[in-house]
């Protein structure tokens, strides 16, 4: 597609991978929205990136439904969803609460769900559409502490086949990048730790970089799945 032409929806548009994309996007040309649950990071984002801002929680169905129609309004037509937001949580099985593994969930996949079924009643009205599920590494390997993050992902690769599947012959392309990790907030919120810089490890801008190059992709081509691993990671 013509990234100049696009006109994208960003989900968990105000930090990380999320924002790095969305400026991306609007580098090359892009009308781009971002959304977000905080009003005060998702409106500062919005202006750092030159970026329509929604506040919008897409774990709850009322705010994604809502959050389509403004969203086409905005930017005058809508073709581009990039499924960003998640979190994680990690603990030992024997410590994993139900809220641990329900609200990972809620975000991760029924968000994701819920963000991509919206969207694309208006792609298959259209006929035209590009939806970018973004899940990690640990949607392929398990690891320890994982259970409730990694099984999201796992979840959200298999959504990624089902949507493909039903999508294509709608000329919609569905399709997914696996970050490994990168230096963002992610872990540190997650896992209660600092954040150490490390020049190593990748950064939100080479996952944006990879999300803009499957999109530019010619309309006749889909990459259905690329895996982003830093070259040499040092601890």
């Amino acid at each position: 597609m013509n990234i100049a032409k696009a006109r994208v929806l960003v989900t968990g548009g105000s930090s990380g991978i999320g924002k790095a994309t969305a400026l991306a996007l609007a580098e090359a040309g892009a009308r781009v929205a971002i959304c977000g649950r905080d009003r005060t990071s998702i409106e500062k984002a919005g202006g750092e990136i030159g970026a329509s801002p929604f506040v919008a929680d897409v774990s709850h169905e009322a705010d994604v439904v809502a959050l389509i129609p403004k969203v086409i309004d905005a930017l005058g037509g809508y073709d581009v969803l990039i499924n960003n937001a998640g979190f994680g949580r990690f603990a030992p099985l024997v410590q994993t609460t139900v809220d641990d593994m329900r609200s990972v969930w809620e975000t991760n996949v029924l968000g994701a769900t819920l963000a991509a079924r919206e969207s694309a009643k208006h792609f298959i009205k259209q006929s035209y559409g590009n939806i970018v599920n973004v899940a990690s590494t640990s949607a392929a390997h398990g690891s320890a502490n994982g259970s409730a993050y990694s099984s999201s992902k796992f979840a959200l690769a298999s959504l990624t086949e089902c949507w493909r599947a039903e999508l294509r012959k709608s000329n919609i392309r569905v399709m997914q990048i696996n970050p490994s990790e990168v230096l963002t907030e992610f872990a540190h919120r997650a896992r209660g730790t600092a954040r150490v810089d490390n020049p190593s490890k990748l950064r939100g801008s080479d996952i944006a970089a990879a999300i803009v190059g499957m999109l530019a992709q010619d309309d006749r081509a889909m990459i259905t799945e690329m895996t982003v691993w830093a070259s040499n990671p040092r601890d």
